[in-house]
């Protein structure tokens, strides 16, 4: 199995922390006055969601997780899990609401995914990095709103909130970024 050092922790680098698959969500390089360099950083496991806080030193290694992906498409919320459906096969597959955690507020009704799976198991899923989606709602428009930067909160179809200039209107249909939740334009 491959493995990572202390100089290849990046964002979103895959790595088993603790017999754990996890995902770099947060890290710091950490060059103290006196003493070695250092890596502070959270790492989120594709399990369950948690954060996991681990100070990375000179030497120390972690293997890469041999992860695979399957474009998979939404169904679904059945009131406990998430339901999704094998392009190919049309078998049906379940994730709870953790193993969604950050994706679940983008699933949309017929939208392709990548299910994320780990030693034949799904573990998790990854939406796509762009989305058309209609606002839903957002405050109305004054007389005066025209600052360059100034955004307003706008609650998507999914449920998901971005700010959005105040020219977007409920109903519009707009591109966004669900990797930074943000804002890319109106779609024609």
């Amino acid at each position: 199995m491959a493995t990572i050092s202390m100089s290849d922790i990046k964002k979103n680098v895959r790595l088993i922390v603790g017999e754990v698959p996890c995902k770099v969500v947060e890290f710091q390089h950490v060059k103290p006055g006196k003493g070695a360099a250092f890596v502070r950083m959270k790492a989120k496991s594709f399990l369950n969601g948690r954060i996991v806080e681990k100070t990375v030193h000179a030497g120390d290694k972690f293997e890469v997780p041999v992860i695979d992906y399957k474009t998979m498409q939404y169904l679904y919320d059945d009131g406990e899990m998430y339901q999704f459906m094998d392009n190919e096969t049309y078998d049906q597959l379940g994730l709870t609401y953790d193993q969604c955690d950050d994706a679940a507020k983008w699933l949309k009704d017929g939208t392709n995914v990548d299910m994320i799976f780990y030693k034949g198991d799904a573990i998790s899923v990854a939406v796509p990095d762009t989305m058309e989606l209609i606002v839903t709602e957002t405050p109305p428009n004054f007389k005066g709103d025209t600052s360059s930067g100034s955004k307003k909160p706008a609650t998507l179809e999914t449920g998901a909130v971005v700010q959005v200039p105040y020219h977007v209107l409920e109903g519009d249909l707009i591109k966004v970024n669900t990797v930074d939740c943000e804002f890319l334009g109106k779609v024609k």
